[in-house]
């Protein structure tokens, strides 16, 4: 498989009743060796303090390697992958009512694993989080 195989419907599609749909996340963008996408920061997304909640920054990071891990499979017919490890350093808050924006990119294509890199930012293109996810790649 290729990047280029996949469009923003398609992958919108994949998301279709999973937590991605609910933290309202889109896709926003596909090139040719990345994934970017937007996700507000609002009454589903943010902490009691009014401010993008780390664990929604860490699904939001979570929900792009996944969908980029399966669009590195050579056959996701025959082959997916799940989530081994996720990290994530939170650098600066986002009050509700912004959004913000990821671009996620695989930096290792493995025969059994693949990692991916997350860089969050905010509407002024500051980093807000930095994530990596390892993913293991396993027969279907």
């Amino acid at each position: 498989m290729a990047f280029s195989d996949f469009d923003l419907p398609s992958i919108t599609l994949m998301s279709k009743n999973t937590l991605a749909e609910h933290l309202e996340i889109e896709y926003t963008e596909i090139g040719e060796d990345f994934l970017a996408a937007k996700m507000p920061v609002n009454t589903k997304t943010v902490q009691p303090m009014r401010l993008l909640h780390g664990g929604a920054s860490v699904a939001f990071a979570e929900t792009l390697g996944s969908i980029v891990g399966v669009m590195c499979l050579p056959n996701p017919k025959t082959h997916t992958i799940v989530g081994l490890e996720i990290n994530a350093n939170h650098i600066r808050g986002v009050k509700e009512g912004n959004w913000v924006f990821a671009v996620c990119r695989p930096i290792h294509i493995g025969r059994t694993t693949i990692i991916c890199e997350i860089k969050i930012e905010n509407e002024q293109a500051k980093l807000v989080c930095a994530s990596r996810i390892t993913l293991a790649i396993i027969p279907i």
